[in-house]
């Protein structure tokens, strides 16, 4: 196994790190209600969820057994 042989310095290590970096999310406005949400995720919206502007499902009407 590899052994470092002297110190790294922080200097070093830093230009090392440099490609690692946080990316801010795409987030993308529904046509249809103007929610913003994540790109390719459906979305709840007032009891409904969207996705691609259409209803996959709605929760607003409660179901009586």
């Amino acid at each position: 196994m590899a052994h470092p042989k002297r110190r790294q310095s922080s200097t070093r290590r830093d230009k090392r790190r440099t490609h690692y970096k946080a990316t801010a999310p795409q987030i993308a406005v529904d046509s249809t209600t103007g929610e913003a949400h994540l790109y390719h995720r459906a979305h709840w919206h007032e009891g409904k969820l969207y996705y691609r502007g259409k209803v996959l499902i709605d929760n607003t009407a409660e179901e009586v057994a």
